[in-house]
C-alpha cells in the first residue's frame, strides 16, 4: 500500500505562487494516473483538479487551467503541483492520490493547507 505525504503549502498573497510536493512511500512508476485534489471547506468533497499519466499527459479542471501545472518524477516517487497566479478561491487543503475508476485508490494523506489572502 502506497502512503502519500503532501507538503509545500502555506500562506501567500493573491497573485503569488506555491509549489506542492507529494512524496509516495513506494514506487509510483507503475501507477498510471496520479492527481491532485483539493477540499475548499470542511465537510465538502475533495475535487480532482489535475491529473498526470505515466506518459506525461495532463488534464486540468477549468478552475485551475492555465495557472497550475502538474508534474511527476518517477525516480523520486514524487508528484508536484506548481501553482501560479493564485486566487483567494484557491484556498483549500490539497491532497494527492491516484484517481481510479471508482474513486481514489489509496488512503488519503494529511494534505497541505494553502491559504491565499486578497
Amino acid at each position: 500500500q502506497v502512503q502519500l505525504v503532501e507538503s509545500g503549502g502555506g500562506l501567500v498573497q493573491a497573485g503569488g505562487s506555491l509549489r506542492l510536493s507529494c512524496a509516495a512511500s513506494g514506487s509510483i512508476f507503475n501507477i498510471n494516473n496520479m492527481g491532485w485534489y483539493r477540499r475548499q471547506a470542511p465537510g465538502k468533497r475533495r475535487d480532482l483538479i489535475a491529473v498526470i499519466t505515466n506518459g506525461g499527459r495532463t488534464n486540468y479542471a477549468d478552475a485551475v487551467k492555465g495557472r497550475f501545472t502538474i508534474s511527476r518524477d518517477n525516480v523520486k516517487n514524487t508528484v508536484y503541483l506548481q501553482m501560479n497566479s493564485l486566487k483567494p478561491e484557491d484556498t483549500a487543503v490539497y491532497y494527492c492520490n491516484s484517481p481510479g475508476d471508482v474513486g481514489p485508490v489509496y488512503d488519503w494523506g494529511q494534505g497541505t493547507q494553502v491559504t491565499v489572502s486578497s
